[in-house]
């Protein structure tokens, strides 16, 4: 049973860690698959966002990292899946969620999303916000201590590096 865990990743979160721990046991292998929106201009690189998420799930063996560009359908066609994970954390992710899964079962010939819920810790928390409050820490007095609940040390210091690169 392969699932996809699929999400622009921008910056990789605790709540990420947290859906992608708890998911991996229930599949035989979990992809983790990075969006790459030529359309978007997210903060870090896919191969940034990449590098990231292979640092974090480095223990879990069963788990993987790719990007992938295009439909989430094919790209699961592609691997074999026949899961997509999602992560709901409130009615919106919901209004949002349910209409892609309906599309992606057409489009993927049964593909089955399985849905999670957010951890209470995380239930608030999305990688825009973590890059706006980054943001701000950065330019201001703002203790930034705040991210350390929120994404993982070694993202954190990205963070940091790439929010003083994009300043200068």
């Amino acid at each position: 049973m392969i699932a996809i865990f699929p999400g622009s990743f921008d910056p990789v979160t605790l709540g990420h860690h947290d859906i992608i721990q708890r998911a991996a046991p229930l599949f035989s292998k979990l992809i983790v698959a990075v969006l790459h929106n030529p359309a978007k201009n997210p903060l870090f690189t896919v191969n940034e966002r990449v590098d990231m998420l292979q640092h974090l799930v480095k223990d879990i063996p069963n788990v993987e990292v790719a990007e992938y560009t295009g439909l989430l359908a094919g790209f699961a066609r592609e691997k074999n899946a026949k899961y997509l994970v999602r992560s709901l954390r409130s009615e919106a992710d919901c209004a949002y969620e349910m209409p892609m899964a309906q599309a992606n079962s057409k489009l993927g010939t049964d593909l089955e999303t399985v849905v999670f819920f957010a951890a209470p810790a995380y239930i608030y928390l999305s990688s825009g916000m973590v890059r706006e409050v980054a943001a701000v820490g950065y330019t201001s007095d703002f203790d930034d201590t705040v991210l350390d609940q929120w994404v993982p040390a070694a993202v954190k210091a990205m963070l940091r590096m790439k929010l003083a690169s994009t300043k200068q």
